[in-house]
């Protein structure tokens, strides 16, 4: 879309809640480092950068704290005993998160370059990217980092059997610690050392490193050659590549990038790097998680001072020259745990006061991120939902709607049929119905880019739902207060994500509005979206014919999941996973229907499953619906049960009301049993990105479940039937 296609128009000159943002911060990476910072402008606002838009930019939603992993890998904790939370920290932070991968730097351009989708624009940069294991035998061997695949590899072995040899090269404290820990698995795993020694800082760390490895049972192989077999690769770390590639001065051996004592990349003011990814070139230090933390409040300070005047005098971080290192074992097989402690040339250990000393040490830790995002939330007013949970309640809008019926003619019905799905705007020559709809709401996460793109995913459901293919779109872009540059990468990352859920579909992005908000207000998105369908195959929302079954394309729950985010209560995979699903285009499903025999269809989106079912049902029909057969999103059923609720939720609630016994929705468990509370805050609980629910002949059921969950939709379910009744009320109100 040519930039001139999208109008500007500038919000009444009122003074802002607050300043507007003059510059862009990104933080690379979710090392220990930045993690520490989010922790501090958590609990402490007022030191976060002022006037500054701050952006987290990890590969996950959390960071593993590398202290707890080989309790991890032993089977001692659980992965989210280790995780930090960078999701649920960047919300309390004022911070926006993106979950991309990094594959680059455009150093002259100062973009960070992100896999599968557009670059992000900064002005000040910092780096904490952790490291990849140093691989340079030539036998092939899983790297023990990055940890995910490694961690997934380790969670194979519960198939296993006991005992099963794993063979680790390397001799350094990870390659210890990896052994020891898979003995207490429970496997039997071989040291391969390419010298003669255990390379743990000193000749006294090496000796407790053996005592430690005999007690275990570990055999250690050594003058092992390189070419030799092994399962794990545990030798050395070095930083991404692609920062050499970028052109930023790094040590040639380990590819970690030099800076200045302030962390300032060396001839690079305004890019700074921090953790395992770097090294200040005039006091080099192996790479350490203790560092790491040591260096967060030099950094906060810096970057402070970098954005708040770019001539500033910045604060050396002198490290000690020598570090605490504490390496456990993890116990097993009768063997209580222990640890041994290394500083400098002196060692002490193994023995079980070591290891409890570690523990605390490590849960102290962890415990500071989690009781963080709580201490923030209980300062916090309480939140209304956001996405399509922000639309209006059902009954204020029927009203609405009804009063307007009555305008031009006071004898008009007190509540008008509801509207469908997209409105049929004229017939074209051929005989094909041209349909437009509308839709947007206040951004319900953070990294617009991503917003963007459920936003128009959730607006095209509604022609999707129609049977129709989308063809063109016109956004409304409202952004906050800000500079000239900041406004134009806000906006080039919005118009992206509605670009990138449109050219798969052959659609365009042909023009729009743009809005400045004033008063501290928000991000938002609307759009004006428009299609085409040939007359045959228009689908109506109803009234359902007796005789159909009643498909759901995916679970439902986002509305709750969302809520429960906002209060920090709703655990990482839950969202990670809500956010995969939701972004998964519903568009292949308009011609898989229709060769089922689709005859009415809808999406589920503000008033939840069961208001949108009440506007299908018509008169003289009535539903039976298997509220255990509805899927669920991970998450959502815990969620309700412990009384979370989207705020959108008491107003759909009046929706329960044609469950009576004599209302067009009849509930039909398959167990029989009645459906527990949270079941029933499932069915009205409001989505966005919801599922399409369409009505298809019953005979045609199976083929056409059989065939969505071939197409992706791995959830898809039948919930229901529809029959011939002596009731079926329709609820008023329009859909979103």
């Amino acid at each position: 879309m040519a930039a001139a296609a999208l109008s500007s128009v500038k919000g009444a000159n009122h003074p802002a809640a607050g300043a507007p943002d003059r510059q862009q911060l990104i933080l690379a990476g979710g090392g220990h480092t930045h993690a520490l910072l989010l922790l501090r402008w958590a609990m402490r606002p007022e030191q976060r950068p002022a006037s500054t838009r701050i952006t987290l930019v990890s590969r996950h939603s959390t960071a593993l704290y590398s202290g707890l992993v080989p309790a991890l890998v032993a089977g001692l904790v659980s992965p989210e005993d280790c995780a930090i939370p960078l999701r649920t920290l960047c919300d309390r932070a004022g911070v926006a998160f993106v979950q991309a991968e990094i594959t680059g730097l455009q150093l002259q351009e100062q973009r960070l370059l992100l896999q599968g989708r557009p670059p992000l624009r900064y002005d000040v940069l910092s780096l904490d990217l952790g490291a990849e294991t140093a691989t340079t035998a030539t036998t092939p061997a899983l790297a023990v980092k990055p940890l995910e695949p490694f961690l997934a590899w380790c969670t194979s072995l519960a198939t296993t059997d006991p005992g099963n040899t794993v063979r680790i090269r390397g001799g350094g404290a990870a390659a210890v610690e990896v052994a020891l820990a898979l003995r207490a698995r429970g496997l039997a795993p071989r040291l391969l050392l390419r010298g003669q020694q255990l390379h743990l800082g000193s000749a006294a760390a090496n000796r407790c490193g053996e005592r430690l490895l005999a007690d275990a049972g570990i055999a250690v192989e050594r003058q092992v050659d390189s070419a030799a077999a092994a399962d794990l690769a545990c030798t050395g770390s070095r930083a991404p590549a692609w920062l050499a590639a970028s052109g930023l001065p790094v040590q040639p051996t380990s590819g970690r990038v030099l800076t200045q004592p302030s962390l300032e990349v060396v001839q690079h003011p305004g890019l700074f790097a921090c953790g395992d990814c770097a090294v200040i070139a005039s006091a080099p230090r192996p790479a350490s998680g203790v560092w790491a933390v040591r260096a967060a409040p030099v950094l906060a300070h810096n970057l402070r001072r970098r954005l708040a005047d770019p001539q500033a005098a910045l604060r050396a971080w002198r490290p000690q020259a020598r570090a605490l290192q504490l390496l456990g074992d993890g116990g097993g097989h009768g063997r209580p745990p222990r640890a041994l402690a290394s500083w400098g040339p002196w060692a002490l250990g193994p023995n079980r006061l070591l290891w409890q000393w570690k523990q605390r040490i490590d849960r102290r830790f962890i415990e500071r991120f989690r009781r963080g995002g709580a201490m923030a939330e209980a300062t916090a007013a309480p939140m209304a939902c956001r996405g399509c949970a922000a639309k209006l309640a059902a009954q204020p809008l029927a009203a609405a709607l009804a009063d307007l019926a009555t305008l031009d003619n006071p004898e008009a019905a007190a509540v008008p049929p509801p509207a469908e799905d997209a409105a049929l705007v004229d017939r074209s020559p051929d005989g094909s119905l041209l349909l437009q709809s509308v839709d947007g709401f206040p951004a319900l996460v953070n990294d617009l880019w991503l917003n963007a793109r459920l936003t128009t995913l959730h607006a095209c459901s509604d022609l999707w739902a129609s049977g129709a293919v989308v063809e063109s779109v016109q956004a409304v872009v409202t952004l906050p207060e800000g500079a000239a540059a900041v406004q134009q990468e806000q906006l080039f990352q919005t118009l992206a994500g509605v670009r990138s859920v449109l050219a798969p579909q052959g659609a365009r992005l042909i023009g729009g509005h743009s809005l400045e908000a004033r008063d501290g207000g928000g991000f938002s998105l609307a759009l004006s979206v428009n299609g085409r369908v040939a007359a045959e195959r228009f689908w109506p929302k109803g009234p359902l014919a007796p005789g159909s079954a009643l498909l759901l394309s995916r679970p439902i729950g986002s509305g709750v999941l969302f809520a429960a985010a906002m209060a920090a209560a709703a655990r990482p995979p839950w969202i990670d996973g809500a956010l995969e699903l939701l972004q998964q285009s519903q568009a292949p499903l308009v011609d898989l229907l229709a060769a089922h025999g689709c005859r009415h269809c809808t999406d589920i989106t503000g008033f939840g499953l069961l208001g949108h079912l009440g506007e299908m049902v018509g008169a003289g029909r009535r539903v039976r619906l298997d509220p255990e057969a509805v899927p669920a999103l991970p998450g959502a059923l815990e969620l309700l049960a412990q009384g979370f609720a989207s705020s959108l939720a008491p107003a759909n609630a009046a929706a329960l009301s044609l469950l009576h016994p004599q209302g067009p929705i009849l509930l039909c468990s398959g167990s029989g049993a009645a459906p527990d509370p949270a079941r029933l805050g499932l069915l009205i609980d409001p989505q966005t990105c919801g599922p399409l629910l369409a009505a298809v002949p019953a005979e045609q059921a199976p083929a056409a479940l059989a065939a969505l969950r071939e197409a992706g939709f791995h959830q898809a379910a039948l919930i229901g039937w529809v029959e011939a009744g002596e009731s079926g009320a329709r609820t008023g109100g329009r859909s979103g």
